[in-house]
């Protein structure tokens, strides 16, 4: 199944796009956040990256769209998918917010945000939690960086490199991601992995007070 789908608009109704691909049209589906940024003029160019989920009815079965900006917002739908109580209907439905304020209320255990969230009752709030609390740090960071002078540094160490990935899909700049790395692991030269690096200039620009 393809992963991301580049055409024309056709229609928007709600959150529904219609899109023509090649002379195909596809149906998809937009999370309230990511709608806000696709464009409903008839004829417009969109891309969108593609989560697809079949259901099955009997000896049939039908697809669904659902539809995202950039591949890191459909990894933090897919992190949602993770958690037992939520399927994708309830993940599209919750992801209103901007993705930054919901990882956020994650990281920070702030239930009464979540349950704000379409379809989010207590429930579903503690088992979001419970199963991403400390695994959302590359969502976290998806917001203006402060302007920064890349330092002259060592080559970055490979999994340095992956988390330059992230950030660059997040909207940084290169030299401005590469400078936070580069002071990351001067302060944190334990750091390991991707992940933890990502967690760690999340935690040390929230200790700076940059993350508001």
């Amino acid at each position: 199944m393809f992963s991301r789908l580049s055409g024309s608009v056709v229609e928007r109704t709600g959150e529904v796009v219609r899109v023509d691909a090649g002379g195909l049209t596809y149906d998809v589906v937009l999370p309230p956040s990511v709608a806000a940024k696709v464009p409903d003029a008839e004829g417009a160019p969109v891309t969108l990256e593609i989560y697809s989920q079949l259901a099955i009815d009997g000896n049939s079965g039908r697809y669904t769209f659902f539809g995202f900006s950039n591949g890191i917002e459909r990894e933090f739908f897919e992190a949602l998918l993770s958690v037992a109580s939520i399927g994708p209907k309830s993940a599209a439905r919750a992801f209103s917010a901007p993705m930054a304020r919901i990882a956020r209320a994650i990281d920070e255990g702030d239930h009464v945000f979540l349950k704000t969230l379409p379809g989010i009752g207590q429930q579903k709030a503690r088992d979001i939690v419970a199963k991403l609390q400390g695994k959302v740090a590359r969502f976290l960071l998806i917001q203006d960086a402060p302007a920064r002078a890349a330092a002259e540094a060592a080559p970055m160490p490979e999994f340095a490199g992956e988390a330059l990935a992230v950030l660059l899909q997040l909207a940084y700049k290169r030299v401005e991601a590469e400078a936070m790395i580069a002071e990351t692991l001067e302060k944190a030269p334990n750091v390991k992995d991707a992940e933890t690096l990502l967690a760690e200039i999340y935690r040390q620009r929230k200790t700076a007070g940059a993350v508001a």
